[in-house]
Order: structure tokens, then sequence, then C-alpha cells
């Protein structure tokens, strides 16, 4: 346990670092929302939040009641998630290490005092100041660049391009209220097709795939969305099914980053 990293946010980018972490044999809590907004669901740990447990690839995390139960079962060799927004388990406990995985392009409190080691990901911090290392999130040359001084790029609002189609392949809620997911993760849809529907204020409002594809992901059934929330993203490569149950090569570049990070700070603490 000396060597335990807190990781808030168990969305797809952040489970890739988790995975990474405990794949190379790290102790992982991760700290979630009491809701949380996944789209690629199917590559998220934060889905321990409603089911109990989760899986990404081959790697199992259980939701912990109290941070007793979640360090028990990091003492057991397993991955465990506790609901702590506001990282309230640290005053048990100080880490060797903090992950801010959030990606809400905000700092959300993170600071160095938070554990021995403290890096994030994406904009919304200063290398040195807020944290000791920020990577670089910024899909292109300098994704995954590990930031020493300074900030990452500024979130352009635009998406990665997959085979020609960037903004148009990521669907926005139209309207707020309650999602009901008509298409599942996975599924191959046609422009057009009604893939949820939103329910609020007395009315019903289709949504509707934008282009035809695979859907990469989709908001969780029943949750409540505000109008303008990116509630799903659908991958035009109609043959690349299996990658909606796979970490991404975006969130891998991410987490070797992460790995990097934590070397560098401890050989730059010289241990």
């Amino acid at each position: 346990m000396e060597k335990l990293i807190i990781v808030r946010g168990g969305g797809d980018l952040a489970s890739g670092t988790i995975y990474t972490l405990r794949k190379c044999g790290f102790p992982v809590l991760v700290l979630e929302t009491e809701r949380p907004t996944a789209i690629r669901r199917s590559v998220a740990f934060s889905e321990a939040v409603y089911d109990g447990a989760s899986r990404v690839e081959d790697m199992d995390c259980t939701l912990a009641k109290s941070p007793d139960e979640a360090l028990e079962l990091i003492g057991a060799g397993k991955l465990a998630l506790l609901v702590d927004p506001g990282c309230g388990v640290l005053g048990k406990l100080r880490p060797w290490a903090l992950v801010d995985a959030v990606i809400a392009k905000k700092n959300l409190g993170t600071h160095r005092g938070m554990a021995q080691k403290t890096i994030a990901l994406g904009p919304g911090f200063t290398a040195g100041e807020d944290v000791d290392l920020v990577i670089e999130t910024m899909r292109g040359h300098d994704l995954g660049r590990i930031i020493y001084e300074g900030k990452a790029m500024e979130n352009t609002g635009t998406p990665g391009l997959i085979a020609g189609h960037a903004s148009d392949r990521v669907i926005h809620a139209a309207q707020g209220g309650v999602l009901e997911a008509a298409a599942e993760i996975g599924e191959l849809v046609e422009k057009g097709q009604t893939i949820a529907v939103i329910r609020g204020c007395g009315s019903e409002f289709p949504v509707e795939a934008s282009i035809s594809g695979v859907l990469r992901g989709i908001i969780r059934d029943g949750l409540t969305v505000p109008k303008g929330m990116k509630i799903a993203d659908i991958d035009p490569r109609a043959q690349k099914k299996q990658n909606c149950f796979t970490i991404s090569d975006k969130a891998r570049c991410l987490a070797g980053s992460v790995l990097a990070g934590l070397m560098y700070l401890e050989e730059r603490d010289g241990k």
C-alpha cells in the first residue's frame, strides 16, 4: 500500500490509465461521482457505480461502500472504486500518487498537497503549480506529451477525426430530459435511425444517428441529460465493432505517459 495510487475519474480515458497502472502492479483506488456520465461505457470502470462491479477487457473493478472496504479490496489485490468526488478519503490516507483523469477541462480541486506525486490529464492545470506534471490530451503530434511546466492546450470542442468524420460522429442532446436508449453499444446503425429518446417537460424527442456506422458509445439508459450534453458517439468504420470493447489508442497513449511521468517523479526525488 506504500505505492497506492488514487485516480480521480473512471471514464474511458481514465480507465486506460487505471488498467495500465494496475497491470504494472500498483494498488489503485478509483474515485467517482454519484452519477457518472461516461459515453464509452463498455470500457469505463465508472460503470461499477451503477452495477456494483465493472469489467474492462480482462480486468474487474469492485464498488466499495466505504473507504475501509476499499482498502480491504485493494489489500486483497483487487481494483476498487469509491464514490467520493470530493476526495474525502484523503482524510484517512495520503497516497503515493494521485492522478486527475476526470478530463473536465478544468480543475475540480486537485492540488499538489493531495499526494507525494500529482499528475493531471488535459487542460485546466498548470504543471509545477497545481500539480507536478500535466499530460497533453489533444490528439495530434503532442498527444501524451509530458508537460513539466505550464499547461496543456485548451479544449477546441472538436472530436478526433475518424475516417473523415469528426463533429458529425458525436451526438449532443437537443433538449434536456431523461434518456431512454433504443440501441446498444456495438450495434450497427444507419444515418437517421432512432438510437434513443429523450423525455422531458411532457414532450418526447427522438435522437437520430448522425452518420451510419457502429454505435461506439451512448450514455446510460435512464440518466437525466441537460440540453447540449454529449450523449452518443458513432464510429463510421462498420468493420471496427470490436474496438467498442477495447481501450482506445488515445487512452493507452495517455496511460503510458502517466506511467512514465510517475517514474520521472520517482527519479527526480532520488528514489
